[in-house]
């Protein structure tokens, strides 16, 4: 019977030519998710290079690409959670901690009042306010064996494991300050929790057990207090505190509003020592 109008089916040769197309169509897809993918994981790997030399860039008199080869070193290639805090010895040693005298101030559980307080006033220096802390701080980073590369996703978390690249930085970093902390130092600790000395916490751990008599007179606690503040100067951790500290430091803790810290953070003409 001839055909002689209206829908005309495809033939074989059509059909294999659809077949084809639609087969071409889904690998350019499959093609330009993966060089995408690519793409994302290779800006993953190359992104943390130029913020840590721009912020260290920030700090006079440093040589910045050298500090960043010796920083890469103690992690790249490594399993991310076997970097213990030694692996940053060459670092602390390629841009040591300088002292601080009288100015030097740590925190536990306080660090964003911290560090709009000393964003503000010049009286006071906390890790995250000189080279390495302020190059490195609120970044991620890790290694992966049999690669070169640097990677900052699919790191390991502060918990997930003791010997993760970030946790040993600042675990080794937070030891290097205390050991040259001197004079009177601060700490600003949270006076809004049960327990203001952790022991578990970065302060009690590391930095209280490297407190050093011979360089360190005094050890100021600010606590820091709230309206419905659970704390105060006589805490039980605190006395736990003072049990620590190297012979010879002597102690004083002042309970001081959250409030009034604010307002010697917006109005830094007044003088530091009015502040608590």
């Amino acid at each position: 019977m001839e055909y002689t109008g209206g829908y005309r089916p495809p033939d074989k040769r059509q059909r294999r030519r659809c077949v084809i197309l639609s087969v071409i169509f889904v690998l350019v897809i499959i093609i330009t998710l993966a060089v995408t993918l690519t793409l994302t994981l290779r800006h993953n790997t190359d992104q943390l290079k130029p913020i840590f030399i721009d912020r260290c860039k920030k700090f006079s008199r440093n040589d910045c690409e050298k500090i960043w080869d010796v920083f890469k070193q103690a992690y790249v290639g490594k399993d991310p959670c076997e970097v213990p805090m030694e692996a940053y010895d060459p670092l602390i040693a390629a841009a040591p901690f300088k002292p601080q005298c009288n100015r030097m101030m740590f925190w536990s559980k306080t660090k964003n009042l911290v560090h709009k307080f000393t964003a503000n006033r010049d009286c006071f220096l906390t890790l995250e306010d000189m080279l390495l802390g302020s190059v490195l701080d609120g970044l991620t980073w890790c290694g992966k064996e049999g690669s070169s590369e640097t990677f900052t996703t699919g790191c390991p978390g502060w918990s997930e494991c003791e010997n993760n690249p970030v946790r040993s930085f600042w675990n080794r970093a937070s030891a290097a300050l205390a050991d040259v902390a001197c004079g009177d130092v601060t700490a600003m600790l949270n006076g809004s929790i049960t327990t203001p000395f952790s022991p578990t916490s970065v302060f009690a751990s590391i930095e209280v057990k490297r407190f050093n008599a011979t360089k360190m007179k005094r050890l100021n606690v600010v606590l820091v207090t709230q309206k419905n503040a659970v704390t105060n100067c006589t805490n039980a951790s605190l006395k736990d505190l003072q049990k620590e500290l190297d012979k010879g430091i002597k102690y004083n803790c002042t309970e001081v509003t959250e409030f009034q810290i604010e307002e010697c953070s917006d109005h830094p003409e007044k003088p530091c020592g009015s502040c608590w």
